[in-house]
């Protein structure tokens, strides 16, 4: 017992004593330093030993802070001193090189082999060309956006910036983005946050992400203005419109900006009151049937004079999106687009089970609502987004062999302008001026220097996809299918993703002859008047 407490106590103990030996030879210039130091943690030993909150600081007064100071700079020293390349939390240090590299417009290319196992099980690859095709210019990887009731059709780029909002960003990064996008002629999402003075000052193409908190356009009450929305959808530089349904890191959640981020600006450019959390609700208030958000689709395409509209999620009940379907169908009213956001994604914060364990990740959703629309035929009237853990040239390529138009990043581009990975978007303390608001913070990010960088990690990054096309023996994205990605099962077998999942053939779904008891089964048991499923088909 006096081993255990001389273990815990004898480092305080020696500082107290210490000081209140040496307080009489204060005088000397060579004891007053120490004296104080020990004076000092003799304090801090007091205010451990009277504290209630933290038992160690109790049982171990001084020595017990040691272990709160290394838990709190443990990211740091993992990220920066113990984790290998490859070691992705959640994205290795190889991917954040190449988008630095890429951004940096310095040279991403690497010596001396590959360092991932390629024997490994679960290794993709996209396989090469006896006779590679020359070379495209990537300028031409886009695609028009715009069904047969749209009117102002949008050329898209095959990669553009994510959802991320004002108020989770701050003004200095949005600007970067929006300076950047205007550079490489590609599109910049808002977020559910609405278009703020910072998307207007450089003019960079929109697309306006409407959440189910309605920002900016919104009645006193939280519900959708028509009159607002149609004053700012109208806007030249406004591209898209694109409903959130749920996005990949919290779906089914809602979002949420904590009231310490919340400043006058970001009050102002949602319509939302000072001093309050801001809350986006889990669900829209402007419909509440698969009938009805398609109704909501062609009343947001009329506001806004015709231009493309859309819907993003993340794929959850699969047949709540058949359900969907079915009331295109019955409506004849199509989205322009929709953009399925896997579970992997995610720049803000959110609760751990939703993140681990809520939504389907992105390949899966992609494949499935692909291969929906072509069971109904519809997929040559509506372009498919993919985002979602996105950030090199094959990322794209493997969501468009799969069935994706073009792919969209957000983590990406938050490293082009400077992103760390500190993990500590939610807390306001961004340590590089990216996910603060504190007007000191964000003046590190210096926003001509990071537009540069967005723009040239576009550019690098679409260079290096024409590159891998022209390997594969094609000219352009659309030509990528599911015969050019390969996947490793095994050490001794590899598959093209043609042979393993199942691809419905163009109207299978309406003839009723459906290739997979799963997709006929989903389709049985959806509903266009409700997001329920058929009960008598589901029991």
């Amino acid at each position: 017992m006096s081993l255990s407490l001389l273990s815990r106590y004898a480092f305080f103990a020696v500082c107290v004593i210490f000081t209140l030996a040496s307080l009489p030879f204060i005088e000397h210039e060579w004891l007053w330093p120490i004296t104080v130091v020990t004076g000092i943690l003799s304090l801090i030993g007091i205010f451990d030993l009277l504290q209630s909150p933290h038992a160690v600081r109790r049982n171990y007064p001084i020595l017990g802070n040691i272990r709160y100071l290394v838990e709190a700079i443990r990211p740091e020293i993992r990220q920066y001193l113990l984790e290998s390349d490859s070691d992705a939390l959640p994205f290795s240090r190889a991917q954040r090189s190449l988008v630095y590299s890429r951004a940096k417009n310095e040279s991403a290319d690497k010596p001396f082999g590959t360092l991932i196992d390629v024997y490994q099980s679960g290794f993709e690859f996209i396989g090469h060309s006896m006779r590679p095709a020359p070379l495209s210019d990537p300028s031409g990887f886009r695609v028009m956006v715009g069904g047969p009731q749209c009117k102002q059709p949008y050329s898209a780029s095959v990669f553009n910036i994510s959802a991320m909002s004002f108020g989770s960003l701050s003004a200095n990064a949005i600007r970067a983005l929006n300076q950047g996008a205007k550079l490489g002629n590609f599109a910049h999402d808002t977020g559910e946050g609405s278009i703020s003075p910072y998307h207007r000052e450089n003019g960079g193409d929109l697309t306006w992400e409407l959440g189910s908190g309605y920002f900016g356009c919104r009645t006193s009450d939280g519900r959708f203005d028509p009159e607002r929305f149609a004053v700012q959808a109208q806007d030249p530089q406004v591209r898209m419109i694109e409903i959130k349904m749920s996005q990949g890191a919290k779906p089914g959640h809602g979002g949420i900006l904590p009231k310490h981020k919340v400043t006058q600006e970001i009050a102002e450019t949602r319509g939302i009151m000072m001093g309050e959390d801001c809350i986006s609700p889990s669900r829209h208030s402007a419909f509440s049937t698969p009938i009805e958000m398609m109704q909501f689709i062609q009343q947001l395409r009329e506001l806004s004079g015709g231009k493309p509209v859309g819907f993003k999620f993340c794929l959850g009940h699969p047949w709540e999106f058949m359900g969907i379907a079915k009331a295109m169908l019955e409506t004849g009213i199509l989205p322009d687009f929709i953009v399925v956001d896997g579970k992997e994604g995610g720049t803000g914060a959110a609760p751990v089970e939703f993140t681990d364990h809520i939504g389907v990740p992105l390949r899966e959703g992609l494949l499935f609502v692909h291969n929906t629309l072509v069971g109904l035929n519809l997929r040559d009237k509506i372009k498919l987004g993919a985002s979602g853990k996105i950030v090199s040239a094959f990322d794209i390529a493997s969501v468009l062999a799969i069935g994706a138009d073009w792919a969209n990043s957000a983590r990406g581009f938050m490293f082009a302008i400077g992103c760390i990975q500190s993990q500590s978007c939610h807390t306001n303390k961004c340590p590089t001026g990216v996910a603060t608001q504190d007007p000191l913070r964000q003046r590190a990010l210096v926003v001509p220097d990071k537009a540069q960088r967005v723009f040239n990690f576009h550019r690098s990054t679409l260079k290096a996809l024409a590159e891998m096309l022209a390997a594969a023996g094609l000219d352009h994205p659309s030509q990528l299918s599911a015969k050019h990605l390969v996947r490793r099962m095994s050490a001794t077998e590899i598959k093209l993703f043609s042979q393993l999942h199942v691809f419905l053939k163009p109207g299978e779904l309406l003839t009723g002859e459906v290739n997979g008891e799963f997709y006929s089964r989903m389709w049985q048991m959806a509903r266009a008047d409700s997001f329920e499923p058929n009960d008598v088909v589901a029991a």
